[in-house]
């Protein structure tokens, strides 16, 4: 992920990008539960010929990193506020299904929509549980199961985000910790790799690892070359469960 002398490093990318190093979370939860913070991701999983599994969290990945870093939630952005009241607090992703004209609802909601090879997701801008709107409060949470599929080897010129398929996760969960790990990776990445990475449109592999390939990811945790996402175990998987691990190209 290098960037090359033509594409400018830009400065906006740098204030955005600095932020997202400096962690989220620790700001614990509101004593109001209709305070509490979540971004929204709505993935379309048609009934008739569903999208793969894998482009699907593909997809659901770049879009959450996408909106972290989107000129809008930078310094006097449209979207600033409520992004970082979002980030600086407890995170939480909240995946939903749509199809039809529920799908085209969500896209005139504030946020991003990444496709990934006919599969496509929208990260929308963070905000309050109590004061979602309307069009997206309806989606099903539920329901998102996909049959796991077998895309073949990754590209090695993008980040490969593992999925610990030990845990079997449905494809809602995945979606939401695949953003993390996404969102974690930008922010360890060096501003010129996560910027090289933008122009990519923040594309990405997903894939699943088995017991074998995990223990070999987890000793990359410890020894600092991969990012680990632990989840707060809210739901399907016990608090602390090392639910994603990502792995940046080699040249990053």
């Amino acid at each position: 992920m290098v960037v090359s002398a033509a594409a400018e490093l830009d400065a906006g990318f740098r204030v955005r990008h600095a932020e997202l190093t400096r962690g989220y979370g620790g700001g614990g939860d509101p004593a109001d539960p209709a305070l509490v913070q979540a971004m929204q991701m709505v993935l379309h999983i048609r009934k008739l010929d569903p999208p793969p599994r894998s482009a699907l969290l593909e997809a659901a990945a770049a879009a959450a990193v996408a909106v972290c870093l989107d000129p809008r939630v930078g310094p006097d952005g449209e979207w600033e506020q409520r992004y970082l009241t979002w980030k600086r607090s407890r995170i939480r992703k909240v995946a939903r299904r749509a199809r039809g004209a529920q799908w085209l609802a969500a896209g005139e909601v504030d946020g991003v929509t990444i496709e990934v090879d006919g599969a496509h997701a929208r990260a929308l801008v963070p905000g309050p549980v109590g004061d979602i709107d309307p069009r997206i409060r309806k989606l099903q949470i539920g329901g998102t199961d996909l049959d796991h599929d077998d895309p073949g080897p990754p590209d090695p010129e993008v980040p490969v985000l593992w999925v610990n398929s030990a845990l079997g996760m449905t494809v809602g969960k995945a979606a939401a910790q695949v953003g993390h790990a996404s969102m974690l990776l930008a922010g360890a990445l060096p501003v010129q790799a996560a910027y090289a990475w933008s122009l990519r449109g923040y594309r990405c592999a997903v894939r699943d690892a088995d017991a074998r390939r995990w223990a070999g990811l987890c000793r990359r945790v410890a020894a600092g070359t991969a990012t680990a996402v632990r989840d707060a175990g809210f739901t399907e998987v016990a608090p602390g469960s090392i639910t994603v691990i990502a792995v940046p190209p080699d040249h990053a």
